[in-house]
């Protein structure tokens, strides 16, 4: 149960290299972002650009190191078809790849648990990724920070309370909760483990919490559009989460800081957020999730009252909107700080007490592939999925 079937031994570099020189195509690499192909057709370059996201879900100008993609692999490999007179011999060797299977499930590792796993999602942009206790030491608007380390007992680590890192492993949870997954920038305390706790607190009998994070810090709504990055990488990471078995109970955003700067952003924002969680809500076949929003609590921007006007007028059925103004701010007038993150952790525990005592969360079903959706497919045979890639 929940185990990741990978060989640690092969890697999507090193298949790629095999492929590469088994098919005998010549290619050149410009840099690690550009890959050549020889004597590739319109129809190889058509299934690369389709499956270019797969393995490559942070290959952006936000997260800008390499990771060779499916699309890349797909691309030689229907090369490689279309020159299959040719290379009848060298397909053989491909034969001795249909052992290997990437299946995006999550793996326990170590930890071992026979209850339910509770599984929530924690989306957004900083203060839902955590800034509390950052420190920023720089001067003349330079930044140079840094974390208090200081984790509130509301916040401390508990066997119950489990976390997806980047790896797609559950692991013991523990602050930073979005250390591995907002990468680039410095996390602190967030509002997930203190939710979490709380949560159990008060409710003993849930059983054992899976956080999710999946926040990225200055983010605004329109980056998190069906079929972009930030969208396929949360669906992807909480369909591996739930693979195992598992209730998908709610999902927590905080989100919208970076939509008060411009006055188009905050005029367009309630129709964005109203589609980005109505989009959420289908693609995770899941229409009755429990989704709980923060309405902000502070903002540089200059329409921040806009923006807040539109997060409290969101009349979907299941949407609940906790409101963090209020809460203590941090020096930079953007983000909350720990003690304030504390306070939001347990805001967001009341509210879904609430709500959970009203609905039944829906358990997913993680072998479908029947609702069409703009993420990523799962892919359960490497070779398999080469082989008819063609003819999706």
């Amino acid at each position: 149960m929940w185990k990741l079937e990978q060989p640690k031994s092969l890697s999507p570099s090193l298949i790629q290299q095999l492929i590469i020189k088994v098919v005998g195509l010549g290619f050149k690499r410009k840099n690690p972002n550009t890959v050549v192909i020889k004597k590739s057709t319109h129809l190889a370059l058509r299934l690369g650009q389709l499956g270019s996201n797969l393995l490559s879900p942070f290959h952006t100008p936000r997260c800008p190191f390499y990771i060779p993609s499916y699309g890349q692999i797909t691309c030689l490999m229907s090369q490689f078809f279309l020159n299959f007179k040719k290379t009848m011999i060298p397909f053989l060797w491909l034969i001795l790849l249909t052992h290997i299977r990437w299946v995006n499930t999550a793996d326990l590792g170590n930890v071992s648990t026979s209850q339910v796993l509770n599984i929530f999602i924690l989306a957004g942009q900083s203060n839902m990724s955590g800034r509390g206790g950052v420190i920023n030491h720089g001067q003349n608007g330079l930044a140079n920070e840094t974390w208090d380390g200081v984790i509130p007992p509301e916040c401390q680590s508990n066997s119950n309370i489990l976390r997806l890192n980047a790896g797609l492993t559950w692991v013991e949870a523990q602050e930073p909760l979005h250390q591995d997954i907002d990468l680039g920038k410095v996390c602190g305390v967030g509002p997930g483990m203190s939710f979490a706790n709380s949560v159990l607190k008060r409710d003993p009998s849930i059983g054992v919490i899976g956080l999710v994070p999946c926040a990225i810090g200055g983010t605004n709504i329109s980056e998190w559009a069906r079929g972009g990055v930030l969208y396929n990488h949360m669906i992807r990471r909480t369909e591996a989460a739930l693979q195992g078995g598992g209730k998908l109970q709610a999902l927590l955003w905080y989100q919208g800081e970076s939509d008060t700067e411009t006055l188009e952003d905050a005029k367009l924002y309630r129709f964005r957020l109203k589609r980005f969680f109505k989009n959420v809500l289908r693609d995770l076949q899941s229409p009755t999730l429990p989704v709980i929003q923060v309405a902000l609590a502070s903002s540089i921007g200059s329409f921040m009252e806009q923006v807040r006007k539109a997060q409290l007028s969101i009349n979907l059925p299941n949407v609940r909107t906790v409101d963090a103004k209020g809460l203590p701010v941090g020096m930079d007038y953007v983000h909350i700080t720990t003690l304030a993150q504390v306070q939001l952790g347990q805001m967001l525990a009341d509210t879904f007490l609430q709500t959970h005592q009203t609905t039944q969360p829906v358990l997913l079903p993680v072998q479908t592939e029947t609702v069409t959706s703009n993420a990523p497919r799962r892919c359960s045979n490497f070779v398999l999925d080469l082989l008819l890639s063609p003819f999706r």
